[in-house]
């Protein structure tokens, strides 16, 4: 029975889930070299925020197929060791949605009208109601940046509010955009009419410090900002001068750079700046939500399926999955079917999206065929995580095209490897129940389901040449389950496709190539 290793506090409906298909062990004191020590006992990991898994855990993991984290960041993985070691790591991106954009817009309000300070004057004995006078946000100009879940559910309650909306998203179009509600400008223009900016990004190379002195110094007086996204997103002494040299109104901060906070220029800001503790999932909903969501996905990869969330398949969200899955099974099996027919090292892998499929999202498409390519080299050590690492380390080169003309079929596959021992290719496509077909086979037109065992002849198109080769096979007690012949010209060049009931004995391919008529022949375990 495969075992889990928790050693961050869940929710005990998420422990519920994975004690379903493992045995689950909280651990949820352990130091980092504890944490080595143990966890290569362990198939799966989850945690939240308070577990760092470095490079050194992960090699040591190593029976691990997944990693788990309860919430929306994976700031405390390390995502390419994870992924250099095949491991799926997934998140919760949509488990603290409404949690975390409700939290942003009670710092808002909470910022505009000194809630903070407020309640802590009244608690003093003092009544003075002068010192708050507060700020509406009817008619003002929100800016977000992010259009992701969060920031379109902050757009939606802040439009409801009565703001003007504006945004920026490198990675949105200006249609999606206006259907939110929101105008899409650049980060200058943003900076410079918003009365609010609200940040929902994650904190990457090119976010790192996207506000910082040069960008303030563009803001209004009046300019309040809002960070429940990601510490170090902000420069937080720039910001700190800013607040406290009166150059914005505010700020209210649930992240920072480093957590918990230490000493920090932010503290000595004093009012007009709220700080919270990284609070934007802290509710019981969104407690129990990732708790459930990262929990089921574990226990799926556990199984032997696919995970909804996974950060480290590239391209593969939730809903390209469930889009692509059928094609993304077409394009492994393919893969399988031409590394054989291959033979040697493959150094080049030409992929052709065909009709339908052509304007699919790819990169899926792309690493499930290479998947299947290696498989015949590397095994289970080769998923949807690494392939496309371990192709490149091997040399192989990809080259991606589109052709949208429908052909025979809505949509199909095209693969075509080139390597040491030559060039082959294979055609695929999906019937309208999921059925996969071979449509095509190194440029002559067949028709067949894959199955298990195959066998494929180059031949020429004559006279009793099927019967010659039946009765080979049939002397080495091979049986045929089925059989087709694809041909471009009568008496030509033709390929012969079998699928057979069991694996070719050693030595029959020899004996096959020997049958006049009988150039080559290749044989494919599937």
């Amino acid at each position: 029975m495969s075992k889990v290793l928790v050693s961050d506090p869940i929710d005990q409906a998420g422990i519920d889930i994975l004690s379903q298909v493992a045995t689950v062990d909280v651990k949820t004191t352990l130091k980092p070299d504890e944490l080595v020590n143990i966890i290569g006992e362990y198939d799966a990991l989850m945690i939240r925020s308070g577990t760092r898994v470095t490079k050194e855990i992960i090699e040591a993991g190593t029976n691990l197929k997944i990693i788990g984290r309860a919430g929306v960041g994976v700031d405390n993985v390390d995502v390419p060791a994870a992924t250099r070691q095949g491991i799926v790591v997934v998140n919760s991106p949509e488990g603290n949605t409404i949690a975390a954009a409700e939290h942003a817009l009670a710092m808002m309000l909470s910022l505009s009208r000194h809630i903070p300070d407020a309640n802590a004057s009244v608690k003093r004995g003092e009544w003075d109601r002068k010192t708050f006078v507060g700020a509406e946000v009817y008619k003002k100009t929100l800016g977000i940046v992010g259009l992701g879940k969060i920031g379109s559910h902050v757009a939606a309650v802040a439009r409801a509010m009565g703001m003007k909306l504006l945004a920026y998203d490198p990675f949105i179009s200006t249609e999606r955009a206006e259907q939110i509600g929101c105008q899409l400008v650049d980060m200058d223009v943003l900076a410079q009419q918003a009365d609010y900016i609200t940040l929902h990004i994650p904190k990457t190379p090119e976010t790192t410090h996207l506000i910082n002195a040069e960008l303030l110094a563009k803001m209004k007086p009046t300019t309040r900002i809002i960070n429940c996204a990601r510490g170090g997103i902000i420069d937080e002494a720039a910001l700190a001068s800013a607040v406290k040299e009166g150059k914005i109104a505010g700020a209210a901060l649930d992240v920072f750079e480093s957590e918990p906070l230490a000493e920090s220029t932010l503290r000595e800001v004093g009012k007009d700046i709220i700080l919270t503790p990284h609070l934007g999932a802290s509710t019981t909903e969104a407690q129990v939500n990732v708790a459930i969501d990262v929990a089921e996905q574990i226990r799926d990869v556990l199984l032997g399926l696919p995970a909804r969330s996974a950060v480290n398949i590239p391209g593969l969200g939730p809903d390209v999955l469930e889009e692509l899955k059928p094609y993304m099974q077409l394009a492994e099996t393919l893969g399988r079917l031409v590394s054989q027919l291959a033979g040697g090292r493959v150094e080049l892998l030409n992929i052709r999206l065909q009709g339908e499929i052509a304007t699919n999202k790819s990169q899926p498409l792309v690493v499930a065929a290479l998947k299947g390519l290696l498989h015949q080299a590397l095994r289970e050590r080769v998923n949807y995580v690494n392939a496309s690492i371990e192709a490149k380390e091997r040399g192989i080169r990809v080259i991606e095209t589109r052709d949208a003309a429908v052909r025979d079929y809505a949509g199909s596959l095209h693969l075509e490897a080139t390597g040491n021992l030559g060039t082959h290719s294979v055609t695929g496509a999906l019937l309208g129940d999921g059925e996969i077909r071979l449509t095509n086979m190194d440029g002559f037109p067949i028709n067949v389901p894959p199955s298990q065992h195959m066998l494929f002849t180059l031949h020429r198109d004559m006279p009793g040449i099927i019967g010659k080769l039946g009765s080979l096979l049939g002397s080495f007690n091979v049986n045929i389950a089925s059989m087709q012949v694809g041909r471009k010209i009568v008496r030509g060049d033709a390929v012969m496709a079998l699928s057979l009931d069991d694996p070719l004995p050693d030595g029959i391919l020899s004996e096959i190539t020997k049958v006049p008529g009988i150039r080559d022949a290749y044989t494919v375990n599937l």
